[in-house]
């Protein structure tokens, strides 16, 4: 389709750049001749290098996989029609992310928990319920401030007693 030269234009030099990273991707070297003498945050450096560059490789990898299906839906004539629900996908949206293949409202929005760090569970705890052995002023908002002072502040001296 006409209309989709643009976005195919777009996705084929992606596409290009993509397939480029990969190939001339370097094997990973470490920065230490030997771990006799190493500290260990240097293995930890390198580790987390390994690490990023793998995560980099495969995100380039699907990233390839979904150009792949964009292109060849365009191909097909069924590109820019929702996979899920057969509605036609806005032009805002194709131009934003040319590689979908669904609306909005059938993106990937899960979230696999199994995979979220532990800490979330603590960082996204509701603040409504009262923590064991917790002071009870910690959650009296209208008298924060008068609480506040009673500890002290920059402008009061921290050794009152």
């Amino acid at each position: 389709m006409a209309k989709y030269d643009k976005l195919r234009n777009t996705l084929l030099k992606r596409l290009d750049e993509l397939e480029h990273s990969i190939e001339n991707d370097e094997e990973f070297e470490t920065t230490e001749l030997s771990n006799y003498d190493n500290h260990p945050a240097d293995n930890a450096t390198d580790l987390t290098d390994k690490h990023t560059r793998l995560a980099l490789r495969k995100h380039y990898e699907d990233e390839i996989q979904d150009i792949k299906e964009a292109l060849s839906a365009m191909e097909k004539g069924t590109y820019g029609i929702c996979t899920e629900c057969s509605k036609e996908i806005p032009l805002e949206r194709l131009e934003a992310i040319p590689s979908t293949t669904t609306c909005v409202e059938h993106a990937q929005q899960e979230i696999n928990e199994e995979i979220r760090p532990v800490e979330e569970s603590l960082l996204n705890s509701t603040t409504d319920q009262p923590v064991e052995n917790e002071d009870p002023r910690i959650r009296d908002y209208e008298n924060s401030f008068e609480i506040l002072e009673e500890v002290g502040s920059s402008d009061t001296p921290s050794d009152k007693q």
